[in-house]
């Protein structure tokens, strides 16, 4: 299997957080260590492409820990943008053109498993794009106005994880097509362009630090694994 170029997203700016929770430590380490960690490790990864804000790349590219993972794989660290789509294309602009596929992480999910690299990677050689998400679980409703229009069966209803692995040349060219959508995960705008994407199953530990409960339940998780 050729090796992929990783990208891992943390220039979010932490608003429903009320801080940048990447940057935020969890049993003495940054958030953001640990999907990096992940990558690093993965003998799928060839590069890995850490996108954070503009005033933390001093102090990032001086950490010990990119000193420490650079001695294993090429690291490179580039700004983020304005939005999601901003920072996903700062960090393509310097994939290596020797690699056709691009893996996308969110750094605020830090327990991210290798298998689900490894799955969405090997997707990719029949599908333009690969995902990891779960199943719904709840009962789904669809609402206007805090009224509600429709239950929409939840057995077609699945919530997005990362990571995503896209073919880098039909993902670009979906970009290109859309450029002025506002885009909450990369996929979605690949579902605009008309390309195939192949849903692996993660799972619930597999959870974006979002909110305050969820920064409860990182603790708990990382407390078992």
């Amino acid at each position: 299997m050729n090796k992929v170029s990783a990208i891992i997203l943390a220039a979010g700016s932490g608003t429903r957080f009320g801080e940048k929770k990447q940057f935020k430590n969890l049993n003495g380490n940054p958030i953001w260590t640990y999907s990096l960690k992940t990558f690093v490790q993965s003998k799928y990864v060839g590069e890995v492409i850490l996108v954070i804000p503009q005033e933390f790349l001093s102090k990032i590219q001086s950490s010990q820990t990119i000193k420490k993972f650079s001695n294993q794989i090429d690291i490179k660290i580039v700004k983020g943008g304005k939005s999601r789509q901003n920072s996903v294309m700062n960090g393509l602009s310097v994939v290596k053109k020797k690699y056709n596929l691009v893996c996308i992480h969110d750094a605020a999910r830090p327990f991210v498993r290798s298998s689900y690299i490894k799955k969405t990677i090997e997707a990719c050689t029949e599908f333009d794009s690969s995902i990891v998400a779960v199943a719904a679980t709840d009962t789904v409703k669809k609402v206007e106005n805090e009224i509600i229009k429709k239950t929409i069966d939840r057995n077609y209803i699945w919530m997005a994880q990362t990571p995503q692995t896209f073919q880098k040349e039909k993902l670009l060219k979906a970009f290109k097509l859309f450029s002025q959508v506002n885009i909450t995960d990369e996929s979605m705008i690949m579902e605009l362009a008309g390309f195939s994407t192949k849903i692996i199953e993660g799972d619930p530990n597999n959870l974006k630090i979002t909110k305050a409960l969820d920064w409860e339940l990182a603790k708990l998780i990382e407390g078992k694994i």
